[in-house]
């Protein structure tokens, strides 16, 4: 292992975990970041930062990403030393911050962030640092007995919607 990767170990140990946690709670927000993207002010607030300059981007965009990440590691920290009920409002004020406000920011200007070489390397090196992560989640047995728990679920979640639909049907008509 290279000086270099030993230097970046617990730079990147930090962001895996930020990853795992943030692939964890995007099921749970998507519903509410897609309703906040469709309203017009939002849209609105995107078309006026996709007009400005890439620097400027940057930083609207590193205001709240200096706040909220820095809020999730501490929220993992509460957690870790006992103080749950904390840790966890911590944490979902962070990652409430990170999914309707920079998310949005980062979306409507991503393509000028990106333009910047040095954001751009960055932005790289996480996302391939995700997929790595995330195939390799998806490739344990604990993932692949969650998928089957939660379509086995969803199988009997559906029979008995169907089975108490024509139950209703019958006692109503």
């Amino acid at each position: 292992m290279t000086l270099r990767k030993i230097l970046l170990l617990p730079f990147n140990i930090i962001v895996a975990i930020l990853i795992l946690l943030d692939e964890i709670a995007r099921p749970v927000y998507r519903p509410l970041a897609q309703w906040l993207a469709s309203l017009r002010l939002v849209e609105a607030a995107e078309a006026r930062v996709a007009q400005l300059n890439r620097y400027v981007i940057l930083v609207l965009l590193a205001v709240p990403f200096a706040i909220a990440e820095p809020l999730k590691i501490y929220g993992v920290l509460m957690l870790g030393e006992g103080h749950f009920i904390r840790g966890v409002v911590i944490l979902a004020l962070a990652y409430l911050a990170s999914f309707l406000l920079i998310e949005r920011i980062y979306h409507a200007g991503r393509d000028k962030l990106l333009s910047i070489g040095w954001f751009g390397w960055i932005m790289g090196q996480i996302t391939r640092v995700r997929a790595a992560l995330t195939a390799w989640v998806k490739d344990t047995a604990l993932w692949k007995a969650g998928v089957q728990t939660k379509e086995a679920l969803w199988k009997a979640a559906r029979q008995s919607t169907g089975a108490l639909v024509t139950w209703w049907r019958s006692v109503t008509q």
